[in-house]
């Protein structure tokens, strides 16, 4: 009996220390967009200049097929698919753009420190995109909120 008291005191103190951690890498809250009937998580995991014209397409035709206040558009960079969001980045003025018509745009912090780690200089990101800790951990909290994930 004494050592399951002991085991449980002991996990007690240890979801204390750990809670805090936790809830420091909690992703960025959710878009505030209560009318959006549509909720689309596009993601963006490689370099591929054909692949980043794709996320931007599907993103401008999903506002121009749906009234902007009525879907919600996140796109999620991480691994060099973050190379979209840097500041030379060639589609600077498109990924703007769509900021300013409602499309947010994560950004990994785990890749930026990943970079900064291998080349010993942080890269420059758009100042507009959201950064978020974790881009995959972003990607499961709008799925469990309703957002449907689309890979173009």
């Amino acid at each position: 009996m004494m050592r399951s008291q002991i085991f449980r005191a002991m996990l007690l103190t240890l979801l204390s220390l750990v809670a805090p951690t936790l809830a420091s890498a909690q992703q960025v809250p959710l878009q505030d967009k209560p009318f959006a009937e549509h909720k689309i998580v596009l993601q963006l995991s490689d370099s591929d200049a054909k692949k980043q014209a794709l996320v931007l397409s599907v993103a401008n035709n999903l506002l121009k097929a749906y009234d902007p206040d009525k879907i919600a558009v996140e796109i999620v960079a991480f691994g060099p698919g973050i190379d979209l969001l840097l500041s030379g980045s060639e589609r600077r003025k498109q990924v703007e753009s769509l900021i300013a018509q409602g499309v947010r745009f994560d950004i990994c912090l785990n890749t930026v420190d990943t970079i900064e780690r291998e080349t010993g200089k942080r890269p420059e990101f758009i100042p507009a995109a959201t950064p978020v800790q974790v881009g995959v951990g972003q990607i499961l909290l709008l799925a469990e909120n309703g957002y449907t994930l689309v890979r173009p």
